[in-house]
């Protein structure tokens, strides 16, 4: 079923078109990634559909009482705000009959006769509500998102106002969740996110009930979260039935079948025109005017002919300075026993790892685990409190921070280049070229580049002061998927040694062929891209909790043992109940009940235990609900038989 329909969208900013004859559809439950270049309207798009910023052109078409969320802008509180407080209102209607629900309890206390009949069927009603906007299961939902986002009962106390961006992105994201509107309209929903609260994201959204339309850079979010690619382009959407990487073969399918059928078109044309011609030329030569007719007939067959555009698939590589790069020793990095605290907080402790030469390594971690920590200590800017951090011989050290900056913006690419490098302009050209910087891209300000140009200028200059060890530090932010494609090619042609920190998978799969890992304040060495990583740190969990916890490696098989104990206690009349005494009936109810709360005591020591792993998370709240179900039906017949004796 179609739950929002966009036909010929068509957006101005003053006499500048955005985009125009945008078209596509979203389906019941599907998860569309909204992709194309900065700058394309992808944003433009989300802000329409909520009516944020009107159109020129088309239709919009949303489902009869279908409600969208939309994750942007951070909204502002007053100082009394706290971030709990931001949670719930994602429940305002459910809290506003609960206390309903109070008033006439206090009201009820006070009546009697047909006035308290009245009040209790309108409780009543009430009450069915209540109970169908999932009132009874509010908390759990609460639980089950913040823990998921890692929003810690410190952080639910504290002034919203007060928060970091990416403390902020995370709670109005819960509130959004929690809102479960029939579309998710999410801009870049990853941002400000670590890679644990990505994946577990990433489980959320599969299972979500509604749709979801999201603008995305992260390629591996992509392929684990949508079903459907809506390519943003300025004269129409294209559309691809798949995840990213199949979006990435079919584009390249289309290319080449569009490029045959240009080819095929421009032959037939020619020997057309090859045939009008020489029928012209047997015209003159024997005074046929039956040659000229059939010269006209081609020529209006030809005029009929809608010429196709040659397909441009505009993959244009980039060629970094090898010759300038310098070899250095073998042995380019070595931390040992590196530990560093902030007053009574532990950073890092006993860290030890070795970067060989033309190592590409990945360090990974939570956001605040120290990965910054260790750059800085890498780079000299920090003292480590214990042990060495030691360069290997003949290294000449490139850094790329997360925000590129320049001290002169105001100069042009060409000048900030032949100036600092003392070359001629001639020079700086072949140079800049090397990274995309053609014909007048070179005489743009700086300031005016876009984050992924900044980045192209800085590495260009790097490797031709001949850097041959690169330190980045989350290299892809704010980059769209073209230029951390045209990253990835640019630092896999380098011919040194990278170390950088990223929470981009995908970039990290590319690039790394090793991961240094961050956790619980100390390192542990992968030799493998991120995959591989995944793979390995799930063996070690396993090890793990066969050895601490023994009972808990077969989670599942427990699951079962619980459903199986208690799939009848709806129906408790029948089984071990029939044909017995209604005060023996009550002893066995009361017996499940035991069972049942004892079991979600348990649930709730794995939920905790299991709190970093979405997917394991996701299945334990919901078992964890079918419990409190059954439970509650377990209760509902203990009352029942109270009534009977």
């Amino acid at each position: 079923m179609i739950e929002l329909n966009i036909n010929n969208l068509t957006k101005y900013y003053g006499a500048n078109k955005i985009f125009e004859n945008i078209s596509f559809e979203i389906k019941t439950g599907e998860r569309i990634g909204l992709i194309g270049q900065n700058g394309c309207g992808k944003t433009t798009v989300m802000k329409i559909l909520m009516e944020m910023e009107d159109h020129q052109g088309g239709d919009i078409s949303l489902k009869k009482d279908n409600k969208m969320g939309y994750l942007n802008q951070i909204p502002v509180y007053d100082d009394n705000t706290t971030t709990i407080d931001v949670v719930r209102m994602a429940f305002e209607q459910v809290h506003e009959i609960q206390k309903q629900m109070k008033e006439m309890e206090h009201q009820m206390s006070h009546l009697w006769g047909d006035l308290l009949e009245r009040a209790m069927k309108k409780y009543s009603r009430l009450q069915e509500e209540y109970e169908r906007k999932g009132g009874y299961e509010v908390e759990i939902k609460i639980d089950k998102v913040t823990t998921g986002l890692l929003i810690t009962d410190s952080l639910k106390n504290m002034c919203f106002n007060q928060l970091s961006g990416g403390e902020k992105t995370r709670v109005i994201l819960a509130k959004i969740l929690l809102e479960e509107p029939d579309i998710l309209l999410l801009d870049e929903p990853t941002n400000h996110l670590d890679l644990v609260t990505i994946e577990w994201l990433e489980g959320f959204l599969r299972e979500y009930k509604g749709s979801a339309l999201i603008i995305s850079h992260d390629r591996y979010f992509l392929d684990s979260v949508v079903s459907k690619i809506v390519e943003l382009e300025f004269d129409h959407a294209e559309v691809y039935l798949g995840n990213y990487s199949y979006y990435v073969v079919e584009k390249e399918s289309r290319f080449l079948l569009k490029l045959k059928n240009y080819q095929n078109q421009q032959k037939k044309i020619d020997q057309m025109e090859q045939q009008i011609q020489r029928f012209r030329i047997w015209g003159e030569m024997r005074d046929s005017a039956k040659m000229f007719k059939h010269a006209k007939e081609l020529e209006k067959r030809l005029e009929k002919i809608d010429p196709l555009s040659r397909p441009q698939l505009n993959k244009r590589k980039i060629r970094l300075n090898q010759n300038q790069v310098g070899r250095s020793g073998k042995i380019v990095l070595t931390a040992e026993a590196v530990s560093k605290s902030f007053g009574d907080r532990t950073i890092l402790e006993n860290v030890d790892f070795t970067i060989f030469y033309q190592d590409s390594a990945c360090i990974i971690g939570e956001n605040g685990s120290g990965k910054t920590t260790l750059l800085k200590m890498i780079l000299g800017e920090l003292e480590p409190d214990k042990g060495a951090v030691k360069l290997g011989a003949q290294i000449i050290v490139g850094y790329l921070p997360q925000q590129v900056g320049y001290l002169d913006e105001e100069q042009t690419v060409l000048e900030y280049f032949a100036e600092l490098h003392n070359i001629t302009n001639g020079a700086a050209r072949s140079q800049l070229a090397k990274v995309l910087f053609f014909n007048e891209d070179v005489n743009k300000k700086i300031k005016f580049l876009s984050g992924g140009e900044k980045s192209r200028l800085k590495l260009c200059s790097l490797t031709f002061e001949g850097v041959n060890f690169l330190i980045l530090d989350e290299p892809t932010n704010h980059l769209d998927i073209d230029s951390r494609e045209v990253l990835e090619e640019t630092l896999s042609e380098f011919d040194g040694t990278i170390l950088f920190v990223s929470h981009d998978r995908y970039f990290i799969n590319k690039v790394a062929d090793k991961i240094i890992a961050i956790e619980n304040n100390s390192t542990q060495f992968y030799a493998g891209d991120y995959n591989y990583y995944l793979e390995e740190s799930v063996k070690e969990q396993e090890k793990l909790s066969q050895i601490s916890h023994p009972d808990v490696k077969n989670v599942q098989v427990k699951s079962i043992t619980i459903e199986k104990e208690t799939s009848n206690t709806k129906g408790m009349s029948s089984g071990k109940t029939a044909n017995v005494r209604p005060s023996r009936k009550l002893e066995f109810i009361e017996q499940d009940i035991e069972k049942l709360e004892e079991e979600i005591k348990e649930l709730d020591e794995l939920i905790l235990q299991y709190c970093f792993e979405s997917e394991k998370l996701s299945e334990l709240f919901l078992e964890k609900a079918e419990v409190k179900a059954k439970l509650d039906d377990a209760y509902a017949e203990w009352e029942k038989l109270q009534l009977q004796q």
